[in-house]
């Protein structure tokens, strides 16, 4: 038979984990966010450059 608490400090030990886990990354975020080049004033948005507004054309299969 377990302990009763046994559960709970499994669920406890692995949410702090993910905690970690989740902090490295957005610090590894942070440190590549300030390497970055800076964009260009009134530059396109290398994201959405390729994007037309309105309705898009059919696709033929």
């Amino acid at each position: 038979m377990a302990f009763p608490g046994a559960s709970k400090r499994q669920k406890e030990l692995a949410r702090k984990e993910k905690r970690k886990e989740k902090d490295a990354v957005k610090e590894q975020r942070k440190l590549e966010k300030g390497t970055r080049p800076p964009r260009e004033e009134g530059g396109v948005d290398p994201d959405i450059a390729h994007i037309v507004p309105g309705p898009q054309p059919v696709v033929e299969e």
